[in-house]
């Protein structure tokens, strides 16, 4: 009995450990990164794309919000990989008004969404043409938590996951 109800609880249990979105990447180009795009954007106009980052700055306008995102690459749980290397920068677009105190520089974002046409701006004092995603499906990840230093010392029986 107790195996049972074991087996019944396990998947319940594993189902709370998701911490992020799962989108269907069926009709997306995984493959193509907003350095590509930059370098070449018509031809990529329309594309579906799921790309993730670091958020630089965000800006409300009148009817939507602008956030430029430094892009890395997405692990399984489609979640920057901040400590690999960049892969362009872009712009995001959501509709309607996002807080910018949510949406710090800084803050883990990704998104599933359709290419636009490119926005020339400028990367310090350096011309860059960004590509730009009109957002469908926009996930702002948890900030990371910084625990203070300290001697780790434990003694038990069990099985411990971390970081």
């Amino acid at each position: 009995m107790r195996q049972l109800a074991l087996m019944l609880l396990l998947p319940i249990l594993l189902a709370g450990c998701a911490t992020g979105p799962r989108y269907d990447t069926g009709p997306v180009a995984l493959d193509l990164m907003p350095a590509m795009v930059s370098a070449n954007p018509e031809p990529y106009r329309g594309t579906e794309v799921l790309w993730g980052g670091l958020i630089v700055a965000t800006h409300n306008l009148p009817d939507y919000t602008e956030i430029e995102v430094l892009s890395y690459p997405l692990d399984r749980a489609q979640r920057p990989l901040a400590d690999r290397t960049p892969q362009g920068r872009f712009l995001l677009r959501q509709a309607g008004y996002l807080e910018e105190l949510d949406f710090a520089s800084g803050r883990r974002v990704t998104v599933k969404g359709v290419l636009a046409a490119p926005k020339q701006g400028r990367v310090g004092e350096a011309p860059y043409t960004y590509p730009v995603v009109e957002a469908s499906d926009l996930h702002l990840w948890p900030p990371a938590r910084r625990e203070p230093e300290r001697t780790r010392f434990q003694i038990g029986i069990g099985v411990i996951f971390g970081r």
